[in-house]
């Protein structure tokens, strides 16, 4: 293989990760309703797949466990923002219309430039000023209630996938800021959070014991090996290789695999106000994306 080539192949492989990564993300709620249906409540199901992966990825960490100790508070903090962000994300594709949940996860580019202006101290350029109004403009198109005349909420799933949204771009503030800590530990950090903010769920919704059967147990345990591990060393792996602004883009494929999936192999109905909103929010998420570019030229 000529130079050439093997230059093509490192070039392509970032971009197949980051693909990979958002495809599985878009169909991640399809076998997690499976699981539900076979009895296996979603939080339950939360917890499980993640103590798998937390459980498998600690075994290469083990010689860097120190650096937990470094910055103790931000980790922490990092560990409850990404708990928060994942378990509710997952709640919400299971109990909603998951194009719905993907599209209002999707306004993180608006919480990001809010979070880079209070905690970063970030100067907002006339660009992400205009980033942020054609978020909000989609936000109150999506969530606009003609019974109460203004934008709300309107289910629980719409909360969640909100609150998750803005856990992300909070997560990825501490990430930043955790720049001295190895992204492995930072990974795993996230995921002890996971199993601790689901476990905290768990006790107070006062959810029965699982009754796991073969199926929800071998289930779970393949979701978190070859779901949840792949897909997060996949963006690994493809966000290091790869400028942020190309990773961002790329990662919104996540909305197109999710709309498909649920077109297919549901009954859902994307309402008109939702494509309209939900498409001003994906804009607002490229040139996000695009301004991160020039920022850092």
């Amino acid at each position: 293989m000529s130079s050439k080539s093997v230059k093509s192949m490192q070039a392509l492989l970032p971009v197949l990760a980051l693909l990979f990564s958002a495809t599985m993300w878009g169909l991640l709620w399809y076998p997690l309703r499976l699981l539900e249906e076979a009895g296996l409540q979603g939080l339950w199901t939360t917890l499980l797949i993640y103590l798998v992966a937390l459980l498998v990825g600690a075994i290469p960490t083990i010689g860097r466990f120190n650096e937990l100790a470094s910055r103790p508070g931000l980790l922490l903090a990092l560990a409850v923002t990404s708990g928060w962000c994942n378990v509710a994300f997952i709640v919400a594709v299971i109990d909603g219309n998951v194009v719905r949940v993907l599209l209002l996860f999707y306004l993180s580019p608006l919480w990001a430039t809010l979070l880079g202006w209070f905690l970063l101290k970030e100067r907002a350029s006339n660009a992400s000023l205009g980033v942020l109004l054609v978020a909000m403009a989609g936000a109150v198109i999506m969530l606009w209630d003609s019974t109460l005349g203004y934008p709300w909420p309107q289910s629980g799933a719409d909360w969640l996938a909100i609150s998750s949204g803005f856990s992300f771009a909070l997560a990825n503030v501490f990430t930043r800021k955790a720049q001295s800590i190895s992204i492995r530990i930072k990974t795993l950090v996230s995921w002890i959070g996971v199993v601790v903010v689901a476990l905290i769920w768990v006790f107070f919704a006062q959810l029965p014991a699982p009754q796991l059967t073969m199926t929800t147990l071998t289930g779970s345990i393949a979701l978190g090996l070859f779901g949840i591990m792949c897909m997060t060393w996949a963006v690994q792996y493809g966000v290091t290789h790869m400028p942020v602004y190309r990773s961002s883009v790329i990662l919104i494929f996540e909305i197109v695999a999710g709309a498909i999936s649920s077109q297919l192999l549901t009954d859902e109905i994307v309402l008109v106000k939702e494509w309209l909103g939900g498409g001003l929010i994906v804009i607002a998420a490229y040139f996000s994306a695009r301004i991160h570019l020039r920022s850092n030229n």
